[in-house]
């Protein structure tokens, strides 16, 4: 929650100093080109496959092999990422020019996404090296300082981002490069944060280079499906990215904004149960309790579907308000705020979807299963391909906002069957019962929401000292019934969660 506010805080100060256009265009182009690795390297490939092999070494194979696996690992990411920043910093222009070939139409944006991209690629390394520490931590039972980790990447971002922002035009530099350094500084303080709690868990660095070590090979082995999986969404990525800069200027910004408010939800709730689940699962796996694994599956999907259904019908509801709060300050205005609120409801759609595929995939990783992640993501790049294509000259931006959920949920339903034989069954009745006292709470909610939005009109959409107010007013009070009605309806989860809180409360 820290990280995905301050996160947003990041996206204010954007959207406030550079607006939807030229700078901040180019900003998303060169930051998702890196990114693009990450999620490879980072919080996809590496992360699932990591954290599975160390627990089997964690749980069988004792405290040295564990520690040299972990050494190993190490010292070979950080080799193989330096030749891959080498080569993507020295390719940089040909990379922009693949991605959005229609900013040379605009001239000097493709120069200044160029720049942007060599400056911020060496995030790749930080990042990357900063999900194995995180795996390492997460293993041992350690989840508040790698969640807390990002929050650093976020407050190095917009500190170093904003002072650097406004010195570089007093050198001739663009400002914006300095909300790219101010990134890197970001990526460094992640890994940096993790360092000390790590050494806490008793980490000993034993620094190898084994290609031959049969623990960093089974980590390889199962990466590499999930490699391949993961360049079929980067094709999207790419498909998106092209359809975005070939539709009117600020697209790709509008797109990046809501994106980012989405993000908020799925963080919070999906990655960060994924996170949570993922040491669980392979401990299940490990020891081959196949009951414990399909419970603590079935239970964390109740509790996204908890959390993200409501979230949906809130930012539906509340999409143009939340974000004229957050963005239109500056030279973010009005219509860059109907454009973003436009493509946020059609995210938003996707939403349930986007969270539970987050837990479905580190399942299929205890499995050894991973394959069919792989066959869900390139049955979703020819379904983007061709939603995109029937719907972009009718919806423009909003299209691949629509494209993006439409795909999410096929994704989901094919994972969830597959799972649902591999697992030979897992609780479908209580899935479903869950999943309907949810839809129930949450229907009840938007009906009160659409009563209350008429009579905060005044307050929604006037000047921002009303906005807030009014905003925070729609989303506690709508929170609140929701929470209400779904404790009456006596949801398990929901009577666990609170359980916890009063039982923590009790203890201070």
């Amino acid at each position: 929650m820290c990280s995905r506010v301050l996160g947003l805080v990041r996206e204010q100060i954007f959207a406030g100093l550079f607006g939807a256009g030229y700078a901040y265009d180019a900003f998303v182009v060169a930051f998702r080109i890196p990114n693009l690795l990450r999620d490879l390297f980072g919080e996809g490939a590496l992360s699932a496959a990591f954290v599975t092999v160390f627990s089997d070494y964690d749980t069988n194979r004792g405290s040295e092999a564990t520690w040299r696996l972990a050494g190993n690992v190490l010292v070979f990411l950080a080799i193989v990422l330096s030749i891959i920043t080498l080569v993507g910093t020295y390719y940089a222009g040909a990379i922009v020019d693949l991605l959005a070939p229609d900013f040379r139409l605009i001239a000097g944006k493709t120069e200044l996404t160029i720049l942007l991209t060599r400056i911020m690629f060496p995030f790749l390394i930080f990042v990357a090296l900063s999900a194995v520490v995180m795996g390492i931590l997460n293993t041992r039972g350690r989840f508040f300082v790698p969640a807390l980790s990002s929050s650093f990447f976020n407050l190095g971002s917009i500190v170093g981002g904003v002072i650097l922002a406004l010195l570089f035009p007093r050198f001739g530099q663009p400002a914006i490069a300095g909300m790219a350094w101010g990134t890197l500084i970001g990526g460094l303080l992640q890994l940096l944060m993790q360092l000390p709690t790590l050494v806490r868990v008793g980490f000993r660095f034993l620094p190898s280079l084994s290609l031959r070590d049969p623990g960093l090979r089974r980590i390889l082995l199962l990466m590499l499906p999930a490699t391949i999986g993961l360049s079929a969404t980067q094709i999207n990525i790419f498909v998106n990215t092209n359809f975005a800069a070939s539709c009117a200027e600020g697209s790709v910004s509008w797109l990046n904004y809501a994106f980012r408010m989405v993000q908020l939800p799925i963080g919070v709730f999906g990655v960060a149960f994924s996170i949570a689940a993922m040491p669980v699962l392979a401990k299940h796996a490990a020891t081959r309790d196949m009951a414990g694994l399909r419970q603590t599956f079935t239970s964390s999907l109740v509790m996204v579907f908890s959390l993200t259904i409501p979230a949906t019908a809130g930012l539906v509801l509340l999409a143009e308000p939340i974000i004229g709060l957050i963005f239109q300050h500056g030279a973010f205005t009005a219509l860059d705020t109907a454009r973003t609120a436009e493509a946020l409801t059609f995210y938003a759609y996707g939403l349930f979807a986007y969270s539970a595929v987050k837990i479905m995939v580190p399942v299929f990783y205890a499995l050894g299963s991973t394959r069919y992640p792989v066959i869900a993501s390139f049955m979703a790049v020819a379904a983007n391909i061709v939603i995109i294509s029937l719907t972009i000259t009718t919806f423009q931006h909003r299209a691949i906002a629509l494209s993006t959920s439409c795909t999410m949920a096929m994704n989901f339903l094919f994972l969830g069957t597959v799972l649902y034989r591999k697992l030979a069954g897992f609780p479908l009745g209580y899935l479903v019962r869950g999943t309907v006292k949810i839809l129930l709470a949450t229907a009840i909610m938007s009906a009160l929401l659409m009563f209350l939005l008429p009579l905060l009109s005044g307050w929604l959409h006037g000047p921002v000292l009303l906005r807030i107010p009014g905003v925070f007013l729609a989303i506690i009070t709508a929170a609140s019934v929701y929470g209400i009605v779904l404790h009456l309806l006596g949801l398990p989860e929901l009577t666990v969660i609170t359980g916890k809180i009063v039982q923590r409360f009790s203890r201070s």
